[in-house]
């Protein structure tokens, strides 16, 4: 039987600020979070994300979560124009290699600088709990970002383990989390059509709820 831990933020903080990328990768961390006593509000900053259908559709899914656990939800800016210029040149990077990094970078930058601005100490994010993601890649990027100012810590937690990474999946199950097929920029979604394609299957459909009804997507977070 599944059992969350009882968790402490660094500095025992009981107010931190959480990244997250999407309703399913962050329901299981805001339970968690909120089963330790740990006060939170979701800071949603995901220029990435294309198109900005998708986005909005992405967006709600995790305001209507955090609403249920009455979390507050900052909903800031879709930056698309200064995400573009900064990975320019590395379209056709594999996942995980330096555009991931470089885009990461952009949005800790920002999420830092938000809880600089607004009194936390600590900040963390959800896209480690994906296995599609690169942990260590996370959680460095969120580390130089919170040395760009003071008294701020990013927590590196292991989200994934005791369970979580299943954890998340039945989270969004119950939840009947819209569950996206790619990870979120143009370029993830151009790599994945062009697999379907090889494969004869149709390519990505905008706005298709997928937990909840048997199927399993290919991407989280």
């Amino acid at each position: 039987m599944f059992k969350r831990p009882i968790l402490s933020a660094p500095g025992s903080e009981k107010h931190i600020l959480l990244h997250s990328c999407c309703a399913p990768c962050s329901g299981e961390i805001m339970e968690t979070l909120l089963i330790s006593g740990i006060d939170y509000t979701i800071f949603f900053y995901n220029p990435n994300i294309h198109p900005f259908e998708e986005y909005e559709i992405r967006k709600e899914e995790n305001k209507r979560f955090a609403e249920k656990h009455n979390v507050p939800f900052v909903d800031a800016d879709y930056d698309i124009d200064e995400w573009y210029e900064r990975t320019k040149g590395l379209e056709f990077e594999p996942e995980r290699g330096l555009r991931c990094s470089v885009c990461f970078d952009m949005r800790f930058e920002r999420t830092a600088l938000y809880a600089y601005e607004n009194g936390f100490k600590v900040f963390a994010s959800s896209m480690g709990i994906s296995r599609w993601k690169n942990m260590e890649q996370i959680n460095e990027l969120g580390i130089r970002a919170a040395k760009l100012f003071s008294n701020l810590t990013y927590w590196a937690y292991n989200w994934r383990k005791k369970g979580g990474s299943q954890q998340m999946i039945e989270i969004a199950k119950r939840a009947g989390f819209y569950q996206q097929e790619y990870c979120g920029c143009v370029h993830s979604l151009r790599k994945v059509n062009q697999y379907r394609r090889t494969q004869g299957r149709e390519m990505v459909k905008m706005g298709v709820k997928y937990y909840g009804d048997g199927r399993i997507p290919i991407f989280t977070g």
